[in-house]
């Protein structure tokens, strides 16, 4: 079972994809939820009542619709770096306790099929394939033992860095946040069709070469000590993304480096959960 955000003709909403198409949920509860948004249905919704209308046939075929990013405005995006071993090791960083922890915003996102943008800034675009979790019940100090009834799904994230801006200082939240360069999507998986994340295959494609390769079960803090760790420090909210972490294959720890340029296409494919395709932009193609 899975959901996306999507807008057709200036109209934003919701629904459940198919593999032919998406079942329109936002008009269909236009009356029952305050928006129509998939932060709204999970607050009054949840799994269960989407079975209702999974056999209902598709009103839009997916060349009607424009996806979104699945959460288009979530309250809080929260990253974790160094993540893998592999990629720990290829950054030098030392062995930490906790999570490493920091911020994307919302603005910055774009969705499955639209373009990541290369800033005129920098040349040092680089690639980060993740899984996202998304926060489907709130609360805080949240225990270990109790954490995956707080997800309410799964999602494929790519969190574009422009490692050079990422080194100005200690803190990586310049080179995290330039427009358009996080990409979402395509859908939320619900949390109960994923029998076991841990079993779940990641791979990121450069134009159509595999340059990252893992498993879920590879991440360093799992997803139950990241929410509890979150959560001790934040209340989480509904909607709220948490992405976990990128694998070793990075671009900038290649020898030579290999960056985001325009032209290039790059995919997020985690298996059970979809692929997330972008093309890249240059920032100087839109101001010409």
């Amino acid at each position: 079972m899975k959901l996306l955000s999507y807008s057709r003709n200036g109209e934003v909403s919701f629904g459940i994809g198919k593999s032919n198409g998406l079942i329109d949920l936002g008009e269909r509860l236009k009356n029952k939820l305050p928006t129509k948004s998939i932060i709204n249905f999970l607050t009054f919704f949840g799994h269960d009542f989407l079975e209702k209308f999974v056999n209902y046939p598709v009103d839009f075929s997916y060349s009607d619709i424009s996806f979104l990013p699945v959460i288009p405005n979530p309250n809080k995006i929260l990253c974790i770096g160094l993540n893998y071993e592999k990629h720990r090791i290829e950054t030098k960083r030392e062995v930490s306790g906790y999570p490493t922890i920091f911020t994307r915003f919302p603005d910055t996102q774009v969705a499955h099929n639209q373009f990541l943008v290369k800033p005129n800034t920098s040349d040092r675009f680089d690639f980060e394939g993740e899984l996202a979790v998304i926060i489907g019940k709130g609360g805080r100090h949240i225990t270990e033992d109790s954490a995956m009834d707080h997800i309410a799904g799964y999602s494929c994230y790519n969190d574009g860095s422009i490692r050079d801006w990422q080194r100005h200082t200690s803190q990586f939240t310049p080179g995290k946040n330039f427009p358009n360069t996080g990409a979402f999507g395509p859908f939320l998986v619900m949390r109960e069709t994923i029998e076991n994340y841990k079993n779940l295959k990641i791979k990121t494609r450069l134009n159509d070469t595999v340059v990252q390769d893992a498993v879920l079960d590879q991440l360093i803090f799992d997803i139950p000590r990241i929410i509890s760790y979150c959560s001790s420090f934040n209340c989480l909210s509904i909607g709220d993304v948490i992405v976990t972490g990128t694998p070793g294959g990075v671009g900038d720890r290649r020898d030579p480096p290999l960056y985001l340029k325009g032209g290039d296409k790059i995919e997020v494919e985690i298996s059970e959960v979809g692929t997330l395709k972008n093309f890249v932009m240059n920032e100087s193609d839109i101001l010409n």
